[in-house]
């Protein structure tokens, strides 16, 4: 949200909390080296570290970035690998590229015998780079490990590169008119797969040693599935660009953490106009069974595969759809969503209440009705103002918003905008005011 690739080293700590809240517990650092804040955050709070060489050649130009690299990282530890390239098309699975590879890996082990190499290869594994690294990367094809492992069953293997499912935060339609993408775990480019596909797979087969997804979060620039005006940022993302969940968030949070029961519903439940027609719905969840109840009224109850979700098609009524997740015949979890009214109050939440000078805090507005429920299709112009400090950026998490960054302002897109605030001296105070709306105001003591 604004704050472009100059990220203050408080928005490093705060994304590595978003993923682990999800149950992840490594990063990979794909295609470049990762800054040395986000690895000191790595290393307290304890998320793993896939290190990776920007440029995958012998030359001495590349050869001098990956000893600054190794030099520079290999006390931290987090790190756990050296990955030395990504999809080189030209040469990952030729004689060439095991040659240069092995230059690489040499140098590698003079610089840090400890930790292994891997490579993130989307072809060709039998042959060039996959003869030469330790630890093979698998980019996307995660159906081919099964028979590659049998293959080669001494070598550890990894997927680098999974279940690129692409979605747009709140949207439960495809159109392409507005360039967004439905919600549910369907959508893919043709070269990856769904969370679930690639989630089963690995799951179940204790050789491989986990998998890095395409992306934790959406970035700007790569649109995809729209690749032209207004589209600014890939979809790729578990997390929108403000790090607000999307529904897959919950899938990976389910099985990721399997010993938190957790029930999470979809798509919201406002659909004026289309009362009586039948709405997909989903639950993720981590639970024996779930049960779906519509005002009141029972709709079943299923039992949760595992590693998977339960679906239901729901004739549309305005009012409170709820999931119940049990385990043992007892309530564990539940979830819910209720028709709201028009929006009415914009609430403001921060992630701290306590920050030193010069930090940032990421203060999140959300627009509610008059009895404080969600409006997930607001869209009012929110405007944040703060004595003691300053807004940096804002943003929404909109795919395909053009407003700037670099503002005190910014609509909301379904429902949820954020202000990115670096902390003053002294006691901060931050609020948000939109018309006809009532606002809020939240502070922060600054040290």
């Amino acid at each position: 949200a604004g704050v472009g690739t100059g990220i203050p080293d408080a928005l490093h700590r705060w994304r590595v909390a978003r993923l682990q809240e999800m149950g992840s517990n490594a990063w990979r650092s794909a295609h470049n080296p990762p800054a040395t804040a986000l690895l000191d955050a790595c290393d307290e709070m304890g998320m793993l570290m896939i290190c990776e060489q920007r440029i995958n050649s012998s030359s001495p130009e590349a050869l001098w970035e990956l000893e600054r690299m190794i030099r520079r990282d290999r006390n931290h530890p987090s790190v756990i690998l050296w990955s030395l390239g990504n999809e080189e098309h030209g040469h990952q699975s030729t004689e060439r590229g095991a040659r240069i590879n092995a230059e690489l890996q040499a140098h590698v082990r003079r610089l840090d015998p400890t930790r292994p190499t891997t490579f993130a290869m989307d072809q060709g594994w039998d042959n060039g780079v996959g003869r030469v690294v330790d630890v093979l990367g698998f980019n996307y094809r995660t159906d081919q490990i099964e028979a590659y492992h049998h293959r080669h069953v001494e070598q550890p293997v990894i997927g680098t590169e999974t279940g690129s499912t692409v979605a747009t935060r709140g949207e439960y339609a495809n159109d392409p008119a507005r360039h967004v993408v439905r919600a549910y775990d369907t959508e893919h480019p043709w070269w990856a797969t769904t969370a679930e596909e690639w989630w089963t797979i690995a799951a179940d087969r204790p050789y491989i040693a986990g998998g890095f997804v395409w992306t934790g979060f959406d970035y700007r620039g790569e649109p995809t599935p729209y690749d032209e005006w207004p589209s600014i940022s890939s979809q790729f993302g578990i997390l929108d660009t403000c790090g607000f969940p999307k529904d897959n968030f919950y899938y990976y949070r389910a099985w990721w953490r399997p010993h938190q029961p957790l029930v999470h519903l979809l798509p919201h439940w406002n659909w004026a106009g289309r009362e009586g027609q039948a709405i997909e719905v989903w639950t993720h969840g981590n639970t024996d069974e779930v049960e779906l109840r519509l005002n009141g009224r029972s709709l079943g109850r299923k039992r949760m595969p595992r590693n998977r979700h339960l679906v239901w098609s729901v004739p549309y009524a305005p009012g409170r759809i709820e999931a119940t997740g049990y385990n043992g015949g007892r309530v564990a979890a539940r979830d819910m969503r209720e028709t709201s009214g028009p929006p009415h109050t914009v609430r403001l939440t921060v992630d701290r209440r306590i920050s030193k000078s010069g930090e940032v805090a990421i203060a999140n507005a959300q627009v509610v009705d008059g009895r404080g429920r969600f409006v997930p299709n607001a869209d009012n112009m929110l405007r944040f103002a703060v004595a003691g400090g300053t807004v940096i950026g804002v943003g929404n998490g909109n795919p395909n918003s053009l407003e700037p960054d670099v503002a005190s302002e910014r609509r909301a897109f379904n429902g949820l905008a954020q202000a990115i605030v670096r902390v003053g001296r002294g006691p901060v105070a931050i609020s948000v005011m939109s018309d006809g709306l009532a606002g809020s105001r939240i502070k922060i003591m600054g040290l």
